[in-house]
C-alpha cells in the first residue's frame, strides 16, 4: 500500500484526496496526482485484503477535467453515492466511493478545502469530524457519508447550534457565494429534507434541524442520554 502524503514534490494541497472511511484503512489518505488502483492485489496503491474485493477492483485517474472513477470488471462492483459505477465517471467533491461491501472512501477535491480542525467536540448527540467529513448521530456513524452539500449545511448549523441561521446564509455555505445567486429556496428545501431523512434514519426520535418560520433554521443538539 502506497501512502503518497509527504513523499511527492510540489504543493500537495493542490491535489485531490481519497480518504478511507472504514476498517483498517479508516483515516488513511492518498493524494491523487497519478492513477491509483484499489484492489486485493499487493501491488495496488490501495490494498483491501478481503475476498469480496477483486485483485484489481477500481481505478481513479486524475485528468485536466477532474478525477475519473472506473470499475475494472470487479466481481462485487464499485458504487459512488450508492449508485453502481457501470462506466467511467468524474468524481465530485464529497463523493462517497464504495468498493464491494467492505471498503468505503470519501473523495475531496483538495486538501486546501479541509478545515484545520480535526473534529468538533460537543456533548450532544450529533458530532462532526471536519477532516474526514464523518458524522455521528447518537454515537452511530452516518453511513454512507453525507454529500458535500449536506455536510456544508450541517456544519454551519452545528457551528451556530441553538441560533437561527437565515436561509441565504445556508445557501451560501452549501453552494458558495458565487453559485448561490441562482439557487432557489426550493433547492435548499430539498437539500434540508434529504439531510433530515439521513439523520432520522439513525435517530428518528429527535428532529435536530428545526425550521423557524420567517427567519431560517437552527440545530437542536440534545445531550447524549
Amino acid at each position: 500500500m502506497v501512502h503518497s502524503e509527504g513523499t511527492m514534490a510540489g504543493n500537495l494541497e493542490e491535489y485531490p484526496l481519497l480518504i478511507g472511511q472504514t476498517g483498517v484503512l479508516k483515516g488513511e489518505r492518498w493524494v491523487l496526482n497519478k492513477p491509483l488502483v484499489i484492489g486485493r492485489e499487493a501491488t495496488c496503491e490501495v490494498v483491501i485484503p478481503d475476498r469480496q474485493v477483486s485483485r484489481f477492483h477500481a481505478r481513479l485517474t486524475p485528468t485536466p477535467e477532474g478525477v475519473i472513477l472506473e470499475d475494472m470488471g470487479s466481481k462485487n462492483g464499485t458504487h459512488c453515492n450508492g449508485n453502481p459505477v457501470t462506466s467511467p465517471m468524474t468524481l465530485q467533491d464529497g463523493d462517497n466511493v464504495q468498493i464491494a461491501l467492505v471498503g468505503q472512501f470519501i473523495f475531496l477535491t483538495s486538501d486546501a478545502t479541509i478545515p484545520l480542525a480535526e473534529s468538533v467536540d460537543h456533548p450532544g448527540r450529533l458530532r462532526l469530524d471536519l477532516r474526514s467529513r464523518r458524522v455521528w448521530v447518537n454515537q452511530q456513524q452516518v453511513d454512507p457519508s453525507l454529500s458535500a452539500l449536506q455536510f456544508h449545511v450541517l456544519h454551519v448549523l452545528f457551528e451556530n447550534q441553538g441560533q437561527v441561521v437565515d436561509r441565504q446564509g445556508l445557501i451560501g455555505a452549501a453552494w458558495g457565494d458565487e453559485q448561490a445567486v441562482g439557487v432557489s429556496d426550493q433547492a435548499l428545501d430539498a437539500l434540508i429534507r434529504r439531510l433530515r431523512d439521513r439523520l432520522a434514519s439513525i435517530d428518528p426520535e429527535h428532529p435536530y434541524i428545526i425550521t423557524v418560520r420567517g427567519h431560517g433554521l437552527r440545530l437542536d443538539n440534545p445531550p447524549i442520554d
